[in-house]
């Protein structure tokens, strides 16, 4: 369950939206932080590597440890050991060091060299470094033919992180380690180091303006959302409102705002008034048709009521032929409407397989009072092919109707004729009375419509057959169309779909299919 303030879309769509913006920023930032933290590391890795190698270079091409060059304390502190471990050189005005296994910073002042010396084992160390000073100020004036062989630099190197206090100013640095082997054979490690002071400012710099920036930028996403959602869901307010006010007023003439766009709020107020115009036309229809039955059932009942009131006072006046018919009528109007109150409520048709040729055959057999006798022209399709499926007394009804209102208008003949066109089996109905008009064809299939020739050779007919007859047509998913005979008069054609295995397929009727 939403909480109030976040009940409306607008409220959401600016949560939502924030929420997605922060966490990309985050995801964002931290790999911003990550990744220039292992630039800048890197870079710091590059530098002390470089300065590492730059003083085992010199120790390498026979320079002594007290002739080195080293770089200066703050920008690289730098540390020589040997092959024991002993500190041999170190920059000027490192005061102490760590992270590179060595604590020492000025050369003799470490434990294990101070050790060596009590015992007697360094001073041919020194010696063999005045030496080794004297034998490269003596080797300049040899040929080059007699200089030793040239010493060696490992290729990897050992990255740590430590702190290095220089003048009094501690601070922490990325150090490399380069292991090499002088001229005269012995072993070395150079340690030197590259300040993190621009890697730390740097990433704290980036993280304050994320800190800061970050939740600026979501406020500024959370408004514009908001801003944004709410001018697309104005249109949809408007038509909130009017629907709420065509609820109160009933007065379904009224039609929602459109927005000229063609996005989907343009899309639900085209829908909405869609729904609108057709609940309007079932609603009018459905008054209308209530209108319609109430006069349709005026009539017979105010005639039968008539004939009994006077059959009260006058027994010898009674018409009891008239009453009957009166009744008859009657009893037809209240099955129609029953019949097509269950129409509206959706009655699906039946699923009989049912030959249209003996439906013909058994709804003519019943009808012996007809005016005028009708004719079967059965086609030359067998029967199996002229097998549908649906409700057998729906279908009966259709003819009936077809029939009756052949019966109506024809002046000496009515015929029924059976046909096979494509996937359709078609049922025909035609008469020699004056035919359709071609602007009536499909008002008559109106509800409660008569045509005003129909009115004056009227028997009884209340105008809902050949509505009824179309509806249970399209209930059975076929069509009733109607035309003119050759004989000019009326042709009425049922088309209905075949069963599938009924016989052979020849495509759809040209202009004809439901």
């Amino acid at each position: 369950m939403w909480h109030p303030v976040f009940a409306s879309v607008r409220a959401r769509a600016a949560l939502a939206a924030t929420a997605v913006v922060a966490v990309a920023l985050v995801v964002a930032s931290a790999a911003l932080l990550l990744s220039l933290r292992t630039t800048l590391t890197g870079q710091a890795d590059s530098d002390a590597e470089t300065a590492a190698r730059r003083v085992a270079a010199q120790l390498a091409s026979g320079v002594s440890y007290s002739k080195l060059e080293l770089p200066d304390g703050e920008d690289s502190p730098v540390q020589v050991v040997d092959g024991q471990g002993r500190l041999r050189a170190a920059s000027d005005d490192l005061e102490a060091i760590s992270g590179t296994g060595v604590t020492a910073v000025r050369p003799g002042t470490d434990p294990a060299q101070d050790q060596q010396r009590d015992d007697g084992g360094d001073s041919g160390g020194d010696d063999r470094d005045d030496r080794g000073d004297d034998g490269d100020d003596a080797s300049d004036d040899r040929d080059d033919d007699d200089d030793p062989e040239p010493g060696r630099m490992a290729d990897e190197v050992g990255p740590s992180e430590g702190s290095a206090t220089v003048d009094g100013d501690t601070a922490d640095y990325r150090f490399a380690s380069v292991e090499l082997t002088t001229r005269g054979g012995e072993s070395a490690t150079v340690h030197a180091g590259a300040p993190l002071a621009a890697e730390r400012s740097a990433v704290r710099t980036a993280a304050t303006a994320m800190l800061i920036g970050v939740p600026l930028l979501l406020v500024v996403v959370g408004a514009v959302t908001w801003l944004v959602t709410r001018r697309a869901l104005r249109p949809v307010e408007g038509i909130r409102r009017e629907m709420a006010a065509i609820t109160a007023s009933e007065d379904l003439s009224r039609r929602v705002p459109q927005p000229d766009t063609y996005d989907e709020v343009a899309a639900l107020a085209r829908t909405t008034n869609e729904t609108l115009g057709a609940l309007e036309t079932s609603v009018e229809r459905q008054r209308r048709f209530v209108a319609d039955a109430s006069h349709e059932l005026r009539s017979p009942i105010a005639s039968l009521r008539t004939q009994l009131e006077v059959g009260a006072a006058h027994p010898e006046l009674l018409d009891v032929q008239g009453a009957v018919v009166d009744t008859v009528r009657l009893q037809q109007l209240a099955a129609d409407l029953l019949l097509l109150a269950r129409l509206d409520a959706g009655e699906r048709p039946g699923q009989e397989r049912i030959a249209l040729p003996a439906l013909i055959r058994e709804e003519l057999s019943q009808r012996t009072g007809d005016r005028i006798a009708v004719r079967n022209e059965p086609g030359e399709p067998a029967t199996r092919e002229l097998e549908v499926i649906g409700s057998r007394r729906q279908l009966a009804r259709i003819l009936g109707n077809l029939l009756d209102n052949a019966q109506r208008h024809a002046d000496s003949r009515v015929t029924v004729t059976t046909r096979v066109d494509g996937d359709f089996a078609v049922l025909g109905v035609v008469d020699d009375g004056p035919g359709v008009p071609l602007v009536e064809r499909e008002r008559v299939f109106e509800r409660f419509v008569r045509l005003d020739d129909a009115r004056s050779r009227d028997d009884g007919g209340a105008g809902l057959g050949l509505a009824i007859a179309r509806d249970v047509a399209e209930r059975h998913s076929g069509r009733l169309t109607v035309g003119g005979s050759a004989d000019g008069g009326a042709l009425f054609e049922l088309w209905l779909p075949r069963c599938p295995d009924g016989g052979p397929r020849y495509g759809s009727p040209s202009g004809h299919a439901p």
